[in-house]
Formats: C-alpha cells, structure tokens, sequence
C-alpha cells in the first residue's frame, strides 16, 4: 500500500502502526520521526507563518476572510506518487489541508481515485477510535491494538505513581488552565482537558469536545488557576518564550495564583500537545509531571525542551 499522509498526528500513527515504508508522500508540517523527512512533501503554506503570535494570527485570519486556502497541494505531484491512500484532516482549517479542500483538488483525478481518511477526533477516546480507524485503513488493525495497549499500560502505571484513580475527589486536584494561544488568548479545548485529567489535574476554561476559542483576559484572571501550562499551537519552547510579553504585560499577571506559586509551565506545544497521535500520552507524563513533580518518575526523564519553569527572576522578551 502507497500512503500519502496530509497531516502530522497521521504521519506518526501510520508510523508506530508499522507503515513507515508505505508512505510515499507528506505535508510540510510531518516533521516526526525524523526519518520522514526524506519523505517528498506535496504541500506547502500560503501564509506567513514564521511570525510571532499575533503576526500569524493576522495573517491566517487575513486568509480566511478573502476565502483563501491556507495551504497549497502540489497536485501533479501527488498524483505521481500514485497513492492508494491519503490521510488528512476534517476539524481545523489552520492545522492541515481540510478535507473540503482535498475534495477539490481531487476533482479532476485522473484514473482510480485513492482512498481518502479524513481524522476528527474531538476528544482524547476520539483520538484513539481516529487511529484505530486509519489502522483499518492500512490493514494493520492487530498491530495498533497491540501499540494503544501499550500505551494504555503506561497511562496506568503513571496514574498509580501520582496517586489518582477514578475515585479521586476532582476538586482535591490541582487546578490547570492550557494555553494554546498567547495574541489573541485562547485556552485548550478538544482533547487537552482530557489529558489534564489523565495527568491527574482539573481543567479549567476549556471544554473537552469542544474547539479552541479566544477568551478575555479577565476570565483567566477570575478562574485563578493553580497552574499554567503554556503550550502554544505548533510553538517550541523557545518560541513561546519570545512571546511571552503578551501574557507578562497584561494587568494582574504578577497576581495569578500559579504566578505567584511559580507554577507556569512553557511546553512543547508543536510536539506534543496539539497533535492527536500517539505522542499525546508523553504529553500527559510531562503535564503530569508539571502538577505532581514530588510523585511522578517519569521515563525518560522530561527534558528541558519538553518543560520548562517560567521564574519570576526570568527576563521578558520586549
């Protein structure tokens, strides 16, 4: 089977499902495991997309209000790399080329047109019926029932290392609010408040099931969670720390319970958090390790570009 993955959550399933050497052809954002990158990429942006948080923002809704495309498939080239399937996604028109679009793109296919998975998973369950979904897909059911228990075993293992089961009171566990975006505000929907339970913390602001969405300041200021875990959609560490000005600067900041208590977290966003693949449960051992650090062993231990403590003694970009 020749594979074609649009979107990087997929590129990692198909991946750790076996299908390495299936895959013929990637987007330009399916940077992991390495190796892929040898892969022929059939897409690109057709936005400014090395900007900062607000800068990106402008351009992506600058896009979307003249009716563009956010992202351009090589159309001629994807047809010569002769695909038996391609992956892509039906839930976020800034995370990946959308299915509408793919639709249009392959209107005019020549021949037996390949067969298309589109992935959108709202939730963390979601997230696993998604990529037992595309198993089926490559034929490689029994391998991903064998990967996910796996995974699943570590879950478990974790959660009996911070002490946190289903009979666990939600409100004796740390409060968490995930921030997904710094200019405008947003916090994490969709699957990220499932993972701050698994992670053994109680979500705040954002709703599992439910998109990412701007929010006031005020409402973060008035939710006073216990802890911040900073985790901007597709942002390094580094990157979320050039930005940081646009949460230090606003008013009431210093104020903030998780301020104050030195509980702000900067993660990998790009790596971990905002892609639903198989790397989301490393996600919930780092924010696990961010709300229980005296309890959790985690292993590997979390590196310094998957966490990082935000001090008050730390410098502000201007």
């Amino acid at each position: 089977m020749r594979i074609v993955s649009l979107l990087p959550a997929a590129t990692e399933w198909i991946c750790v499902f076996g299908g390495e050497d299936q895959l013929v052809g990637r987007s330009h954002e399916c940077e992991y495991p390495e190796q892929v990158q040898d892969v022929p990429a059939v897409t690109a942006p057709t936005y400014a997309s090395d900007g900062d948080s607000a800068a990106i923002d402008d351009a992506v809704q600058g896009q979307l209000q003249d009716g563009l495309s956010l992202y351009d498939v090589d159309l001629e080239r994807l047809r010569a790399l002769e695909p038996d399937l391609i992956v892509t996604q039906d839930q976020c028109e800034v995370c990946a080329v959308s299915l509408p679009e793919l639709e249009v793109q392959l209107g005019e296919w020549a021949g037996k047109r390949p067969e298309v998975v589109s992935m959108q998973p709202q939730t963390l369950k979601e997230v696993l019926d998604e990529a037992l979904r595309l198993a089926r897909a490559m034929e490689a059911l029994d391998t991903a029932m064998e990967v996910i228990a796996n995974l699943e075993t570590g879950l478990r293992v974790l959660r009996d290392q911070i002490g946190v089961d289903r009979s666990t009171n939600p409100q004796s566990l740390p409060s968490v609010a995930c921030v997904e975006w710094l200019e405008p505000l947003m916090v994490a929907g969709h699957w990220m408040p499932d993972v701050v339970e698994m992670a053994g913390g109680r979500p705040l602001i954002g709703t599992a099931g439910t998109p990412t969405a701007p929010i006031e300041w005020d409402e973060l200021r008035a939710a006073d969670p216990d802890a911040l875990a900073l985790m901007p959609c597709g942002f390094t560490i580094d990157e979320t720390r050039r930005d940081l000005h646009y949460l230090t600067n606003r008013p009431g900041w210093d104020a903030l319970s998780a301020v104050e208590d030195q509980r702000v977290a900067l993660l990998d966003g790009n790596a971990y958090f905002n892609r639903p693949g198989p790397r989301l449960y490393r996600a919930i051992e780092v924010l696990a390790s961010v709300l229980h650090p005296e309890a959790l062993r985690p292993e590997p231990p979390i590196a310094a570009w998957e966490r990082q403590w935000l001090h008050a003694s730390d410098p502000t970009p201007a």
